[in-house]
């Protein structure tokens, strides 16, 4: 499916299209950082690899373009790649950043983690 962009796609599970958001904030702070970096107009690829307190964690990286068999979302502007076999885990995530004093900057809402560890990073589903 590379190339075929989607803003959302159909779960088979419950028939409800789920994709992957980005709130408008936390989607001007990823291009300030793309930006920052040299690497604007870039993607964001979000991914889940083993590891963390609570099993799995999240996995952000700037990506020029997708790999195949890639799922493309778009979100406020900004470009989402997400291999398949992280989308069974992502489904429906949105990412949000919650800034000031207290906030804790890039913040994951994801509907399949059945448990979340303190930092917010880890999850298990």
């Amino acid at each position: 499916m590379q190339g075929e962009l989607s803003t959302e796609l159909m779960d088979s599970k419950d028939g409800v299209t789920k994709g992957i958001e980005v709130t408008p904030e936390a989607s001007s702070h990823l291009s300030e950082i793309m930006a920052n970096d040299g690497k604007a107009g870039f993607g964001l690829k979000v991914g889940v690899k083993g590891g963390g307190c609570s099993g799995l964690q999240y996995e952000l990286t700037f990506e020029k373009d997708p790999q195949k068999d890639e799922k493309i979302f778009e979100s406020n502007g900004l470009k989402i790649f997400v291999d398949i076999k992280s989308y069974l885990y992502l489904r429906g995530l949105t990412l949000g950043f919650s800034g000031g004093l207290n906030g804790k900057g890039f913040v994951f809402e994801n509907p399949n983690a059945v448990k979340t560890c303190g930092c917010g990073t880890s999850f298990a589903a």
